[in-house]
């Protein structure tokens, strides 16, 4: 599990966790069962506060995102897939709605913007799309 942590962001580190495990679980990067690291492991991993990382699997066992078993750790709980769309859908609205803003305080017209993101749609979905070997 490749976590970044960005110390100067304003956002909360334990929110930076969360975001960025469900994003891999999301993505299909952690799945279903998959065990993740210690509190311990990834809060030397990561140079947090073992608390941190404490808080931030608590509240995604809350959430259902994460199971633990007694004595063997915290693993990727199993997803319906009705709860895993509504939360990609909601990630990317995430991600759109700041992206808009940021185009709004700049000045950009939405035409312009679309442009863009359909440009940069294009490119990097062909780039998803071709073979390994051609990459």
């Amino acid at each position: 599990m490749l976590l970044q942590i960005d110390h100067h962001s304003g956002q909360p580190i334990y929110r930076q966790v969360i975001d960025q495990v469900r994003r891999q679980v999301m993505a299909g990067q952690l799945r279903e069962g998959e065990q993740l690291p210690s509190v311990r492991d990834l809060a030397a991993q990561l140079r947090v506060n073992p608390m941190t990382i404490s808080k931030a699997y608590s509240l995604m066992e809350l959430e259902g995102l994460l199971e633990r078993r007694r004595g063997v750790g915290l693993f990727v709980a199993p997803l319906r897939k009705d709860k895993a769309g509504r939360a990609k859908a909601d990630m990317l609205e995430d991600a759109l709605t700041k992206a808009v803003v940021t185009a709004v305080q700049l000045g950009i017209p939405e035409d312009r913007a679309r442009d863009m993101l359909t440009r940069l749609y294009q490119k990097y979905d062909s780039k998803m799309r071709r073979p390994k070997d051609e990459q």
